[in-house]
């Protein structure tokens, strides 16, 4: 798995197949990033996957990389936090605008 630095994104601009945003609970959000160089997530200065805290910092992160697709994961947590069995069905996955509001 490939480390993606945000501060080498930022320097220069990648060409990305797929951006996933995986959404997790408290306003947390990790990317993970699908490119001709290989797949991984973004990691921070600190070389920790990089948290982002609402979509419009994802956007303003990418808005210079060419993005082909972008989609958004979650995965609930509640059915086995209640002691329910594991979901049979894969985490719900939807697209993600990466346009940047006017």
């Amino acid at each position: 798995m490939h480390k993606f630095l945000i501060a080498d994104i930022k320097k220069s601009p990648i060409a990305i197949n797929t951006l996933e945003v995986q959404s997790f609970e408290m306003n947390v959000y990790l990317v993970k990033l699908y490119t001709p160089q290989g797949d991984g997530f973004v990691y921070d200065d600190a070389d920790r996957p990089m948290r982002f805290h609402n979509s419009q910092q994802i956007r303003d992160a990418f808005e210079q990389c060419e993005v082909d697709r972008a989609v958004m994961v979650h995965d609930s947590p509640y059915d086995e936090m209640i002691g329910n069995p594991n979901k049979a069905e894969p985490s719900m996955s939807m697209p993600f605008s990466m346009q940047q509001p006017y």
